[in-house]
């Protein structure tokens, strides 16, 4: 029923289209239905979000390998670069998709990236601006 509500009467999973036509941004391929958007603007938060926090694992990893405890600091760096997205940024891509698909708006898949990475850049601004408020 709800499949219904938020994607019409013919919405089958396949539609969504595989990772690589997400990562591929074919620009002529407008995007209108609820599950498309959120989707593509989720994967994107997702990819930019394990890609920083891997760069992140490898500079801890680099600079605490000799600290007795600093040295698993890492695997926290990338629990938390795929567990952020997969709370936070799920809710805030059906958010996004909620607003352009209740106001009939169409979405390029770039603007897909946009959304997704700008997720991703702003968990990354909250996060060292309330760091250097605490020390």
């Amino acid at each position: 029923m709800l499949s219904l509500i938020l994607c019409g009467p013919a919405f089958m999973i396949g539609e969504l289209g595989s990772i690589k036509n997400v990562i591929g941004l074919q620009p002529n391929n407008l995007i209108n239905k609820f599950a498309e958007i959120w989707y593509q603007v989720f994967l994107w938060a997702l990819f930019s979000s394990i890609f920083v926090h891997t760069i992140a694992a490898a500079i801890a990893f680099c600079r605490l390998q000799n600290h007795k405890i600093g040295r698993f600091i890492p695997i926290g760096i990338l629990v938390m670069g795929v567990v952020s997205p997969l709370t936070g940024g799920v809710i805030t891509s059906a958010v996004i998709a909620g607003v352009y698909r209740s106001s009939g708006f169409t979405m390029a898949p770039l603007y897909c990236l946009v959304y997704g990475v700008g997720q991703t850049i702003l968990v990354l601004f909250i996060s060292f601006t309330r760091i250097l408020a605490t020390l």
